[in-house]
C-alpha cells in the first residue's frame, strides 16, 4: 500500500517557497547575462559590419531604453521617481553608467567579446578595493590578497609591454573602472531612492549628454534590419537591468553574484557564432584567475558578515 503523504509544516512550506524563489532568481540572472551579452554582440556587429560610429550606438541605446521605460512605467503619471535627496551623486552615477557603456562599445569594436568581458570581471575586485576609502567598508588581508591575484589575472589578459597587447584594452579598463564607481554609488543611493528612479535617471542623463555627440557622428543605418538592431540595443540594455533588479527582489545579492560570471560563456558563444572569434589561452587563463579571485572575495564578505 502507498503510504499517505504527510503535509508539510509551515516552516517547511516557507523553506520550499524560498528555494523556488531563489532558483527563479538564478534563472533570471542567467537571462540578464544573456541580455547584456546580446547587447555587446549587437554593438560589435553594428560597428564592424554596419560601420556605425560607437557614440551613435551609445546614444540610441539610452534613447530607446528611455522611451521603453517611459511607456512601461508610465512615467508621466509618476514624476516622483525622479526625486532624489542626493542629486549630484545621481548625476555622477549617470555619467559613470554612460562611461561604462561608451568605453565598452569602443572596446568591442576592436577586441573579442571574451576579452572585454574578462577585463570587466575585475569590476567587483576594484569595488572591494575602493569600498574602504569611499564607504568605510575595509577589506581584510585575505581579500586584499585576492585583489592582488585578480590584478595578476587582468595582466595576463592584457599582456602589457608585449606585442600581443591591443591598445583598445584601455577602453575595457576604463569601462570596468566606471562600472566599479557606478556600483559603489548605487550602493550609496539604494537606501533612499526608488528602484525605477535608479533605472531611469541614468538613462535620462546619458541620453541628454550623448545627443550632441550622437548627432555629430550620425550615419544612417543601411536598411531596416540594421535599424532594428540599432534600436534593439535599448531593449537588451533596459530589459537586462530590469530583470537584474527583479532577480534581486527574489534572492540576496551574495547568492546571485557568482552566477554573473557565467556571462563569459554567453560571450564566448556569441563571439564564435557571430564573429568566428576563438579566445586565446591568455584570455581563458586570465579570466579563470579573475573569476576565482572574485568568487573568493564574495565568500570572504559573507564570512565577515556572519561574525
Amino acid at each position: 500500500m502507498t503510504e499517505p503523504i504527510t503535509p508539510l509544516s509551515q516552516p517547511e512550506r516557507e523553506a520550499a517557497a524560498e528555494r523556488r524563489s531563489q532558483l527563479i532568481a538564478i534563472g533570471m540572472i542567467l537571462l540578464t547575462c544573456l541580455c547584456f551579452s546580446i547587447l555587446d554582440a549587437t554593438a560589435k556587429y553594428l560597428t564592424t559590419y554596419s560601420h556605425l560610429p560607437p557614440l551613435q550606438i551609445v546614444w540610441m541605446r539610452f534613447v530607446s531604453h528611455l522611451v521603453i521605460a517611459f511607456f512601461l512605467f508610465r512615467l508621466w503619471a509618476h514624476p516622483e521617481v525622479f526625486r532624489t535627496d542626493r542629486p549630484w551623486l545621481q548625476f555622477v552615477r549617470g555619467l559613470t553608467m554612460l562611461g561604462t557603456t561608451s568605453f565598452n562599445f569602443l572596446a568591442v569594436q576592436h577586441l573579442q567579446l571574451a576579452e572585454t568581458m574578462s577585463i570587466f570581471f575585475a569590476g567587483p575586485i576594484v569595488v572591494t578595493a575602493l569600498a574602504g576609502p569611499l564607504l568605510g567598508e575595509w577589506a581584510g588581508i585575505r581579500r586584499w590578497a585576492a585583489i592582488f591575484v585578480g590584478f595578476i589575472g587582468v595582466l595576463i589578459i592584457v599582456q602589457p609591454g608585449s606585442g600581443a597587447m591591443h591598445w583598445a584594452v584601455i577602453y575595457s579598463i576604463l569601462s570596468m573602472l566606471c562600472y566599479a564607481l557606478y556600483a559603489l554609488m548605487t550602493r550609496m543611493l539604494t537606501a533612499t531612492n526608488s528602484t525605477i528612479g535608479m533605472l531611469v535617471i541614468p538613462a535620462v542623463i546619458s541620453s541628454i549628454a550623448m545627443t550632441g555627440p550622437g548627432l555629430a557622428v550620425w550615419v544612417a543605418p543601411p536598411d531596416l534590419f540594421h535599424w532594428v538592431l540599432l534600436l534593439s540595443t535599448g531593449v537588451w540594455g533596459g530589459l537586462g537591468h530590469w530583470i537584474f533588479i527583479a532577480a534581486h527582489r527574489r534572492a540576496p545579492a551574495p547568492l546571485l553574484a557568482p552566477f554573473t560570471y557565467l556571462q563569459i560563456i554567453w560571450m564566448i558563444g556569441l563571439g564564435f557564432l557571430v564573429f568566428g572569434d576563438v579566445p586565446g589561452s591568455s584570455t581563458l587563463i586570465g579570466a579563470s584567475i579573475v573569476v576565482a579571485s572574485g568568487l573568493y572575495i564574495l565568500y570572504r564578505e559573507q564570512v565577515v558578515k556572519k561574525r
